[in-house]
């Protein structure tokens, strides 16, 4: 009886969700996430936002929240219109935030409708995974989370899967998502100069951003070998 009724909650919530993004893609909504979009309306809505601080930023921290925990395709370029209608402290808080409360809404999701068919069905492989995080997954999270060359929603997707904690990877992902989402946050305070989203990310800043992560990492395999 219980296990039926998990079941249907299950089947529920997921024929909402499927609901919102299908509407969301038959409504056309990916169209007003895209740069051509926000940089022909960036003036209406910061005016807006400078009318309707507290309203505006309500709004737009839920749409970002729920357009990362849906895996919905425009979390860059919300990370940007932040800053190009809320300023570079306001918007940075804002995405900061908004961001990871996303990625905890996958990553709980992921864990809720998939981690215990996957592990039934991958049970040795994710034995040794699990092993794995369990030692060292926060320093493989930092390193995922700092190189941008991973899909976000993917890493939220395949940590919700394995044993990690939830609030390991709220506050190791808080912290690794923070400089990059400054990065943006900052270019979307200067929307005028950019011509794409390809203007803000070089191969240089890349490599450092893998580097970066890749250093606490290496300083433990060094210690521990040390050790």
């Amino acid at each position: 009886m219980i296990q039926n009724h998990k079941k249907w909650v299950k089947i529920s919530i997921l024929v909402i969700l499927g609901l919102i993004i299908f509407g969301f893609f038959y409504f056309n909504g990916h169209k007003y996430l895209t740069f051509q979009a926000l940089k022909a309306n960036q003036s209406a809505l910061k005016m807006w936002a400078e009318q309707n601080l507290w309203l505006s930023a309500s709004v737009f921290f839920l749409v970002y929240v729920l357009t990362t925990a849906l895996s919905l395709p425009g979390a860059a370029i919300l990370t940007l219109a932040s800053g190009g209608i809320f300023g570079l402290t306001l918007g940075t808080l804002i995405s900061s935030f908004a961001s990871t409360i996303g990625a905890g809404f996958a990553f709980l999701g992921a864990r809720y409708f998939l981690k215990e068919w996957v592990q039934s069905k991958f049970r040795s492989s994710f034995e040794k995974i699990n092993e794995g995080i369990n030692k060292e997954g926060s320093y493989y999270l930092f390193t995922l989370r700092l190189t941008p060359v991973f899909p976000f929603f993917l890493v939220n997707l395949i940590m919700g899967l394995t044993s990690m904690k939830f609030w390991t990877y709220f506050f190791v992902s808080q912290v690794a998502m923070l400089p990059g989402t400054f990065i943006y946050v900052n270019a979307g305070t200067q929307l005028a100069t950019l011509t794409s989203t390809q203007d803000i990310l070089s191969p240089k800043l890349i490599l450092s951003f893998v580097l970066l992560g890749l250093f606490p990492l290496i300083v433990k395999k060094i210690l521990n070998i040390k050790k």
